[in-house]
């Protein structure tokens, strides 16, 4: 617990002397607030736009958690079904892979052509930005079931949906958090990427607005409150996982 403190600690000492320095850049060297704004700037405009910010703040926050909750859910069901067919597997995993090589930025506007500019292009924007690393994860926590304990079930007469449910999905859950952990990073990022296909509200639509207008002060309060949303996401589900999965936290710590 104290060395976890510690590196805290440390980190948001490096990231306040980065403030610093950047405060302190922008003043000796006169930098145009256009170009890179202070620290100070950007928290002033923060504080008094914030009025005008917030629907775009809740819009990204719902699309994200919807998007989120598809992507982890298809992914998940995906996973087991490839672990429990392995003929699936064979097939769908390459394609899988090639799926992800696909830039999401140039898929978006075929999206919008295909389905319009409403809800559902969005939301599968998030979910094709969200499954893939839960169904790589999850598929690895699987092939890393302890072979001994999987042998010893078998002897026992445990049925494949006995060593499923009560070995191989256990032993997964570790990996599938992790997954979802990333997951959760690429929604917000994924939910911003949609909105720049038309939404009326959105950090994506509150981003594209302070470009077009130079206001670069506002681009940066996006940037800081996504990173912020990114880390509430990445805190409450480490707090799911250790409810869930307390013995895998006990190890790391020990």
């Amino acid at each position: 617990m104290l060395q976890k403190f510690i590196k805290s600690w440390s980190a948001l000492l490096v990231l306040l002397l980065l403030i610093i320095l950047w405060e302190t850049a922008v003043m000796l060297f006169a930098i145009p607030p256009w170009l890179l704004p202070a620290p100070t700037s950007i928290l002033s405009e923060a504080i008094a736009g914030w009025d005008s910010l917030t629907p775009h703040l809740l819009s990204t926050i719902q699309l994200t958690t919807i998007g989120l909750v598809i992507g982890t859910t298809i992914g998940i069901f995906t996973a087991i079904t490839l672990h429990l067919v392995p003929f699936l597997k064979e097939a769908i995993y390459p394609l899988l892979i090639l799926s992800q090589n696909i830039p999401i930025i140039v898929l978006a506007p075929l999206l919008v052509i295909w389905f319009g500019f409403g809800l559902l292009p969005k939301l599968i924007v998030i979910t094709l930005v969200c499954f893939f690393p839960i169904v790589i994860a999850t598929l690895n926590g699987f092939e890393h079931t302890p072979k001994n304990l999987k042998h010893y079930m078998l002897m026992a007469g445990a049925s494949k949906w006995q060593l499923f449910w009560k070995l191989e999905l256990p032993f997964s859950l570790s990996s599938l958090f992790s997954g979802i952990k990333i997951s959760a990073t690429y929604s917000v990022m994924g939910a911003v990427i949609s909105e720049w296909l038309g939404a009326k509200n959105g950090l994506g639509v509150y981003m594209t607005l302070a470009s077009s207008s130079f206001r670069t002060d506002r681009v940066f309060v996006a940037i800081i409150i996504i990173m912020i949303m990114s880390l509430i996401l990445l805190g409450f589900i480490h707090l799911i996982e250790s409810k869930l999965v307390r013995w895998h936290i006990k190890e790391k710590e020990i």
